[in-house]
């Protein structure tokens, strides 16, 4: 499943581009008075100009066997986020690895090595091994209605997890992660996850806004 926009919304628009670009280090695209794009690999992420908003929880995908340097270039430029008490956390069940850290929104970004992908290089670790965003979050109250609206847009898979709090959704290249708010928490934080506004193109094209599917604004 590809994800090759993704838009969110910021009350930082200028700390958020000075993070993105010159914290990160991505190539900056498109920037105004409103809004800034940068390149994450193949894909692309917004940050739209907004009064008020609730953090978002997203992914982006890396090289499959640089989550040890990764670890140590993320270091060098923002604090990680602890998973239970690691600065890595191992998913055997996804055969992937991850760390976490803070934007300047409290979103939560996570770098991600799918070794399911088996991408292979060998120069150091840099933002060539940023290769696309590969999850974002939807909270709700019923991860099943949000699945059925989906899957109508197109078929997608059940990658993991259950309808009753958490359900993942497509593949290792690309996931939508369901969350339900009432029965779980933010990981690795656990903080109260609450619905994050966002636009979305790709091979699912809609917005979510304020907790809903909505296909005709996009």
């Amino acid at each position: 499943m590809k994800i090759s926009e993704l838009t969110l919304f910021t009350t930082n628009l200028e700390a958020q581009k000075h993070f993105y670009t010159q914290v990160l280090e991505l190539p900056l695209v498109a920037s105004d008075a409103e809004k800034f794009t940068v390149k994450m690999g193949v894909s692309s992420l917004s940050f739209v100009k907004s009064e008020r908003i609730h953090p978002a929880h997203f992914a982006i995908n890396i090289s499959s066997y640089k989550i040890q340097q990764a670890l140590q270039w993320i270091q060098k430029r923002t604090n990680i986020l602890l998973c239970e008490g690691e600065a890595i956390a191992d998913f055997s069940n996804w055969n992937a690895e991850a760390l976490y850290f803070y934007d300047k929104d409290g979103n939560i970004v996570e770098f991600i090595a799918r070794k399911d992908l088996d991408i292979i290089n060998t120069h150091l670790f840099s933002t060539a091994d940023i290769l696309n965003i590969s999850e974002i979050a939807i909270v709700s109250t019923d991860n099943e209605a949000i699945y059925h609206q989906l899957y109508e847009m197109r078929p997608i898979e059940v990658y993991d997890g259950n309808f009753e709090r958490f359900c993942a959704l497509g593949n290792a290249e690309g996931l939508f992660i369901l969350v339900n708010n009432t029965k779980k928490k933010w990981y690795p934080t656990s903080e109260e996850a609450y619905p994050a506004d966002f636009y979305i193109k790709g091979d699912y094209n809609f917005a979510f806004i304020n907790g809903a599917i909505i296909t005709e604004k996009v």
